[in-house]
């Protein structure tokens, strides 16, 4: 059986592992710390939260594949009275509907976009000034930029469309942080799809190192053989010695909180003034807190000169609007800020075609949601988790081939590039 070796045990290696062995080859894990899961690691404790944002939408690919494999578990269904009370910022009022221009966006097609034109400009254009700002501070939710009016036009018109979709597609920051809509979530958030696809990776065999830390592709204890790097970009550029590796993500605040709970609190606070998000997933799964608490989780994007303290007084404002009452009913407080790990952003001109390639030769696949893969959030991980095994397994060791260092034998590249059928996965 061929051998492969995966670095990283996140959402895109544990998806790389699982692939792979299903097609036969002999997977040996490699993660840096002790536990799985990466940025769906969830917090320790009585309230369940990850420790960074990442989004599941059930209209992706990996939705199928997860599914067939039964990896997602019980679903928790959002209560219908609760899935109403979806609240908008806009003009300094809390509103129950967006603006009508907006709503008139997500009838464009994505694919109608200009690639090479900001979002701002080519909205305006079609819907005027009010509708294109509110339109772009929305979308934040997927994309996790302070800017997002800024980016390629295709690239954010796609996000709203899915976004906003009715119903949503997203499933929230228990599994990731987007918009939860009225789609139901696993039953205990990210932790329990990752306990299912580690279960899944074990029973097929796949050898799992935790604390097992690659310094270098050289490393005597990498089995011959391809190789799929699965961390974050920075980690990758470091691994690979590889200055090429950099693209462009977000810089957002994440803000947890728990209230004691109260009848009536809103479900979404969405901020079409500026850039902001704050769930309340306990709504649709009580196990993420103690009896009598709320959990609230907020994602606040921030620019290259803001900073934490700055995101913050952002939720407070948002807070003040929704819930009112919530300085006298916390119960517990965290704030963090995610640099770079939200997700690829695609700047006019660019698509993710452009991004960092796959195959980086000598048999070094690099995969996660900041590469050459399309998709929306973490479907770009999955994607290029697919991709990449696809082109790993269907190279062929020959005399003369090139060779991965510290490999054994000589490993060639596949001449035509495989691109699967993700939905057959």
């Amino acid at each position: 059986m061929p051998r492969l070796t995966v670095i990283g045990g996140g959402f895109a290696g544990l998806t790389a592992a699982i692939s792979a062995a299903e097609a036969g080859a002999r997977v040996t894990l490699h993660e840096s710390h002790h536990t799985l899961g990466g940025r769906a690691r969830t917090a320790e404790g009585p309230y369940k939260t990850n420790e960074g944002p990442h989004a599941l939408y059930s209209g992706g690919p990996h939705w199928t594949w997860l599914k067939q494999r039964d990896l997602i578990g019980p679903l928790a269904p959002v209560p219908p009275l609760e899935g109403t009370r979806l609240r908008l910022r806009h003009r300094g009022a809390l509103r129950r509907t967006p603006p009508f221009a907006m709503l008139k966006l997500l009838r464009r097609k994505a694919e109608l976009a200009p690639v090479d034109q900001d979002f701002t400009t080519w909205a305006t254009g079609q819907v005027g000034e009010e509708g294109a700002r509110a339109a772009a501070h929305y979308v934040a939710v997927a994309t996790f930029h302070h800017d997002p009016g800024s980016l390629s036009a295709r690239f954010v018109q796609e996000r709203l469309r899915r976004a906003a979709k009715m119903p949503s597609e997203a499933l929230p920051r228990a599994l990731g942080l987007a918009r939860a809509g009225d789609t139901p979530l696993p039953v205990g958030g990210w932790a329990s799809v990752i306990d299912r696809m580690a279960a899944r990776a074990w029973n097929l065999g796949v050898r799992v190192e935790t604390l097992a830390r690659v310094d270098s592709l050289t490393d005597t204890g990498l089995s011959a053989g391809p190789v799929v790097v699965a961390t974050s970009l920075d980690s990758a550029r470091r691994l690979l010695d590889d200055g090429s590796l950099r693209w462009d993500s977000g810089r957002t605040v994440l803000v947890d909180l728990a209230l004691r709970s109260r009848k009536g609190d809103p479900f979404v606070l969405s901020d079409l003034d500026g850039t902001g998000w704050i769930e309340r997933f306990t709504a649709q799964d009580r196990t993420l807190a103690p009896a009598g608490r709320q959990l609230l989780q907020g994602q606040f994007p921030i620019g290259p000169d803001e900073t934490k303290a700055d995101g913050e007084a952002r939720a407070e404002r948002l807070l003040d609007l929704g819930f009112p009452d919530w300085r006298g009913r916390v119960a517990w407080r965290r704030a963090s800020v995610a640099n770079g790990r939200t997700g690829a952003v695609d700047h006019p001109g660019t698509t993710w075609r452009d991004r960092p390639a796959i195959a980086r030769g000598d048999g070094v696949y690099l995969v996660g949601d900041q590469v050459a893969a399309p998709g929306l959030l973490s479907e770009v991980s999955f994607n290029s988790a697919i991709e990449a095994v696809a082109l790993a397994l269907s190279g062929r060791l020959r005399e003369g081939g090139a060779r991965r260092p510290g490999a054994t034998e000589p490993w060639v590249e596949p001449s035509v590039k495989p691109w699967v059928d993700l939905k057959s996965a």
